[in-house]
């Protein structure tokens, strides 16, 4: 059984890793060229990786299982959709691929690790 502590302290670590991300994210975008297309995919990531920074840290503030799953739950859908819209960004060729293939496996690991602990929460 693990102990409470080492919980604690890996959802602080991984609260920290997914702000670490976002603020990434966030960098990227303050670079993005000024052009509509820019705009609407720079305004989606932002939302999307903000989103799975704040809806985590939500989640181990949940007040029930049921919470804890339903913000899990968000999570993994904004981690996702952060990797499609990086994606976008790369095949659009708004930011050089290059730049982004770190982010990209961050937000895929980012997205293995949640819903890995979306379906132990499930009880799957």
């Amino acid at each position: 059984m693990m102990d409470i502590d080492d919980k604690a302290a890996r959802n602080e670590a991984f609260r920290n890793r997914t702000k670490v991300a976002a603020l990434r994210i966030i960098q990227v975008v303050e670079q993005l060229p000024r052009t509509p297309a820019a705009d609407v995919l720079g305004k989606q990531i932002l939302r999307s990786a903000t989103s799975v920074a704040a809806n985590y840290r939500a989640a181990c503030r949940g007040r029930s299982a049921a919470e804890f799953f339903a913000k899990l739950s968000i999570c993994v859908e904004e981690a996702d959709e952060t990797q499609l819209w990086l994606e976008l960004l790369g095949d659009a060729n708004l930011v050089p691929k290059a730049r982004l293939s770190a982010l990209e496996l961050e937000y895929a690991q980012i997205t293995a690790i949640l819903t890995k602990a979306r379906k132990t929460a499930s009880g799957e």
